[in-house]
């Protein structure tokens, strides 16, 4: 998140409305809801995820051990089992 100079980016009169309430400090001023972005959009996080999950349940399916599958993508064995579970249930 990046700070912009109110001045810079709203008329003068909202400004000097603004400044009624809040003069000189920092405000943070919330996405409306219908524009947030679901986690991982912009950075591409969830797909890495998503990517590596339906890896590691392939791997499972080919007879890969869990204790091997933690071991490699440094994860706990009980992570690697709810993993293959979301799977089955997704």
């Amino acid at each position: 998140m990046s700070y912009k100079n109110a001045g810079d980016v709203l008329p003068h009169k909202l400004l000097c409305e603004i400044q009624e309430y809040i003069n000189g400090e920092y405000i943070y001023i919330p996405r409306q809801t219908l524009k947030k972005l679901p986690w991982g959009a912009l950075s591409g996080a969830k797909k890495t995820l998503q990517d590596r999950n339906r890896e590691i349940v392939a791997r499972k399916n080919n007879g890969c051990p869990v204790a091997e599958l933690a071991r490699q993508y440094f994860l706990s064995t009980k992570t690697i089992y709810k993993i293959i579970n979301a799977a089955k249930n997704g």
